[in-house]
């Protein structure tokens, strides 16, 4: 059995070789065939220089360098689509998921029914901007994709080639990896891990890349946004028909002191209400035709070492 290990490295030249001869000394105690990819996804340190050195070393590892930085998820999907594991990892270049947590998230996964495996961290060591944007990715996880309410989504995760697969073969210029694993996995479950503080550096996530996964979540894969936009569209029709009435029956029975006002004020009612709902209905069609023909290479690689 092959196990591959993905890891998207970004800013990571004075951790990412201690992360990686970690992970080597760890998977040698096993029986498992294993492979590391590391994808620099355009560090503007000395990232690229370091991981190229450890694939000239090492027969093992595979280093790869994106033409530019693309974001997390897509270097993820670039590591997917170079893997050949039978199982594939994807954990973090910093040492906050400790290379000895691998064995019981392996274990927790092969010669079982299961194709998605979490590690649950025991004590999160996370600043608290990012427990924060956890707590509201994964409310939207749970809207957007199933997410079953006893699962707890985190990076550090083990997936079966098959859903691998499914996942590669998802046209979209715009991947969200847990998403795309919980809607391809059937049994899904977490195994309980440990999380180390951060020792060197700090994290790439800021308010800015929060704000920006939310966005991509709601809007490429759901059409929430528009829904909302919709139910407020109705809920403005219902009071200018309401109003509309009322003008009406105030027509009839009291009159008017401005002639034609109230047909004016009825007709631009019931128009404008109209109008809104028909903008809503648009778009959700809008929505699921651009999911379609979103199809275009999310990165592009500029080198290989193997």
């Amino acid at each position: 059995m092959k196990v591959s290990i993905v890891i998207p490295v970004y800013n990571s030249e004075k951790i990412v070789t201690t992360t990686v001869n970690e992970i080597i000394k760890v998977l040698n105690t096993t029986s498992y065939t294993f492979e590391i990819i590391l994808i620099n996804d355009g560090s503007p340190d000395n990232s690229w220089n370091v991981i190229k050195e450890l694939a000239n070393n090492n027969n093992n590892i595979i280093s790869i360098n994106l033409h530019k930085n693309y974001g997390q998820h897509n270097a993820v999907l670039c590591g997917f689509e170079n893997a050949s594991g039978d199982y594939i990892v994807t954990m973090d270049d910093d040492m906050q998921n400790p290379p000895s947590e691998l064995i019981p998230l392996i274990n927790s996964i092969v010669g079982t029914n299961y194709d998605l495996v979490f590690g649950k961290f025991k004590e999160k060591k996370h600043a608290q901007h990012r427990k924060l944007g956890s707590k509201v990715v994964g409310y939207l996880n749970a809207k957007v994709f199933n997410k079953p309410k006893d699962v707890t989504l985190t990076n550090f995760r083990i997936i079966k080639r098959d859903v691998i697969e499914k996942i590669i073969n998802y046209k979209t210029s715009y991947p969200y990896i847990p998403g795309l694993a919980l809607m391809f996995a059937s049994k899904i479950k977490n195994v309980e891990v440990e999380h180390a503080e951060r020792t060197i550096g700090q994290s790439n996530y800021t308010f800015k890349k929060i704000f920006q996964l939310v966005s991509r979540l709601m809007i490429n894969y759901s059409s929430f946004p528009l829904r909302v936009l919709s139910s407020f569209g109705f809920l403005i029709a219902g009071i200018s028909f309401t109003i509309g009435i009322t003008l009406i029956i105030k027509q009839i029975l009291f009159g008017s002191k401005v002639q034609g006002w109230t047909s004016i004020m009825v007709l631009l009612s019931f128009f404008s209400g109209f109008i809104i709902i028909l903008l809503g209905i648009i778009g959700e069609y809008l929505s699921r035709i651009l999911d379609q023909l979103s199809s275009h290479k999310s990165y592009h690689i500029r080198e290989i070492i193997k």
